[in-house]
């Protein structure tokens, strides 16, 4: 084999190797935080500034901040999504003890802690994105480091048979904000027993 043939089979891989390497690499560490922490000041600022804050007035003068867990990629978990094969409509309470109707939709099981953990999927009735989901839930933090209520998390289901969950994202309910607001309390499927030491803590 000539030199200049050894030459373009060395190049053809290199670039075969480059496009597979765009197409699986994931983002760098510096990325994903700076993701993060792009999301948390949007929070931040719709919560001081956005006319629908939950905020009141007199709150609003006198927020500075919100507070945060460090951000640490581990809480950032794909899940193997478990179908609920007959989905039922279930009444998920509120603080304000009325009920809001949502989906059983699946199960999302994950890997943390050492342990096997499962959290339910709730749809909301007038979802048009069949692939978005509600996710409320407590953990060991809450009513210490975090809202007593749980937090939340909006995700996306981003594989056939799995979805990404970041706890990095969790966030309060305006209900721990203002007790004015009525808030979804988790379901009793998704109180971890573990600490959660991510995402957004308790409102003071």
């Amino acid at each position: 084999m000539k030199t200049s043939q050894i030459l373009l089979i060395v190049v053809a891989l290199v670039v075969l190797a480059a496009v597979a390497y765009t197409f699986t690499a994931t983002e760098s560490p510096e990325d994903y935080i700076e993701k993060i922490e792009k999301e948390r000041e949007r929070q931040f600022k719709f919560i001081r500034f956005n006319i629908e804050s939950p905020l009141t007035e007199e709150q609003k003068r006198n927020f500075t901040k919100l507070t945060f867990f460090d951000i640490d990629p581990q809480y950032k978990v794909k899940a193997r999504v478990i179908p609920i094969e007959n989905k039922k409509v279930r009444e998920i309470p509120l603080t304000d003890g009325s009920k809001q109707r949502y989906i059983e939709h699946a199960y999302a099981e994950f890997e943390l802690e050492g342990k096997t953990n499962k959290l339910l999927l709730l749809q909301a009735m007038d979802e048009a994105d069949k692939r978005n989901f509600f996710l409320a839930f407590a953990d060991a933090t809450s009513a210490g480091e975090t809202y007593g209520g749980g937090r939340y998390l909006n995700v996306r289901q981003d594989g056939k048979n799995s979805i990404t969950i970041d706890f990095n994202l969790a966030y309060n309910p305006y209900c721990a904000y203002n007790p004015d607001f009525a808030c979804p309390i988790p379901p009793k499927e998704n109180i971890l027993d573990i600490p959660i030491l991510a995402g957004e803590k308790n409102y003071k």
